[in-house]
């Protein structure tokens, strides 16, 4: 695999780097988490690359995509990074959509795409339940046709910024008798809905960033049903690999390893930086180590992307170590801002960027932390992608 740059490459990355300092509000910047931010401002940088024709790189171009090469997708996600841009919601950009532009009808793809494109509606997952998260398979959420509508009864949990979503795509049971996963199907359920609520859910970092939803008698149109009843586990799994695949955040780690060894160097030990001992210098090299094997990993799956292969296997193993790498970085950033990184934490209620006393490195230290927890569990747990790896990779 040749991921040397042409002079085609490097123009297109010169048009990028140019396009995003030139375009991307900088008021954002200084944001760290959604839970920091407002609706629009979660958006802002979406409708942004919608008007450029940039915001679905991954997609086939037929229903929007750019076209471009797989070195030029791996620019992309470099400069961004490069940037610390926000990144984009994943739900209906990297999750939904590819489902819907899959398995959908030609109706819903002409109903739903043009709206995660241009971010008018906006999406949630409905997935997880409680005694149902990494067993997803054993999830309650029960549908039952009646006529020309799907009655939905259930309770989701873990619904990712759901207090702004317009539609969720729902995992539920159309078939109580079939093994587990043959009775489940894929439905699209509209937010406003009657019999629908949503209750925050507050996490550690002191963000509402999840929820619980519960379903009570909720009529669902069928013509909602993407593919074929008792089929939504295929999907379900296709989702999946897209999600886990995008989890790993290669691009992102790089920029944040820059960051904690800029943090390294300024914190001192005996008056000398903190990077330049022994022990912290060796746990910063294993990182970018480490990192560097999972880019390679990252990069070869692109290529058989690229040539019409889906996510396989090995988007079990770039979740796992990608997220490993995401949590091992905030563990050593937190470690390198030592004290700092107690009082950087907000002080009662969350309304910005309102920390108490503390170098400005050291903002967001905790939260990130708090927040990176989660995950080694979203998207299937890391101890679930093992049995997944040691199933279809090794034959166990």
């Amino acid at each position: 695999m040749d991921m040397s740059f042409s002079p085609q490459d490097l123009a297109f990355r010169d048009e990028v780097r140019t396009f995003i300092a030139e375009n991307y509000p900088k008021d954002l910047k200084s944001r760290r988490t959604r839970g920091e931010m407002t609706k629009e401002e979660i958006l802002t940088w979406h409708r942004i690359l919608y008007k450029k024709g940039w915001v679905v790189p991954h997609w086939p171009v037929e229903y929007g995509g750019t076209g471009w090469t797989i070195t030029q997708r791996y620019i992309w996600n470099e400069e961004n990074a490069r940037a610390e841009t926000q990144a984009l919601l994943p739900f209906g950009l990297s999750m939904v959509g590819p489902v819907i532009y899959t398995f959908g009808n030609e109706e819903q793809k002409k109903r739903f795409l043009p709206g995660i494109l241009s971010a008018d509606v906006w999406w949630c997952q409905g997935y997880s339940e409680p005694g149902a998260g990494s067993d997803l398979a054993g999830l309650k959420t029960r549908a039952v046709r009646e006529g020309d509508h799907y009655v939905v009864n259930g309770h989701k949990i873990w619904t990712t910024l759901a207090q702004y979503a317009d539609w969720m795509f729902c995992l539920v049971r159309t078939d109580a008798n079939a093994k587990a996963q043959e009775g489940i199907s894929f439905l699209l359920i509209d937010m406003k809905t009657p019999g629908i609520t949503v209750r925050p859910i507050i996490t550690m970092d002191g963000a509402h960033e999840v929820n619980e939803v519960f379903l009570e008698d909720v009529k669902v149109p069928a013509e909602n049903l993407i593919g074929e009843e008792n089929k939504g586990w295929t999907y379900a799994k296709f989702l999946l690999g897209n999600e886990r695949s995008g989890i790993a955040g290669v691009s992102r780690s790089k920029k944040a390893i820059e960051r904690l060894k800029s943090i390294a160097t300024a914190e001192l030990v005996d008056g000398s930086p903190l990077l330049k001992t022994d022990e912290f210098s060796r746990k910063v090299a294993e990182l970018e180590i480490d990192l560097t094997a999972l880019e390679v990993t990252e990069l070869r799956t692109l290529a058989a992307e690229s040539k019409g292969a889906g996510p396989g296997p090995e988007a079990s193993i770039l979740k796992i170590k990608g997220t490993e790498i995401q949590q091992r970085i905030t563990e050593l950033t937190l470690e390198a801002v030592g004290n700092y990184g107690h009082v950087n934490v907000p002080t009662g209620e969350l309304t910005g960027n309102e920390f108490v006393a503390g170098p400005d490195y050291s903002n967001g230290s905790a939260q990130n932390y708090f927040n990176m927890r989660k995950t080694s569990i979203y998207g299937g747990s890391n101890e679930i992608q093992h049995n997944i790896i040691a199933k279809m990779v090794l034959g166990l």
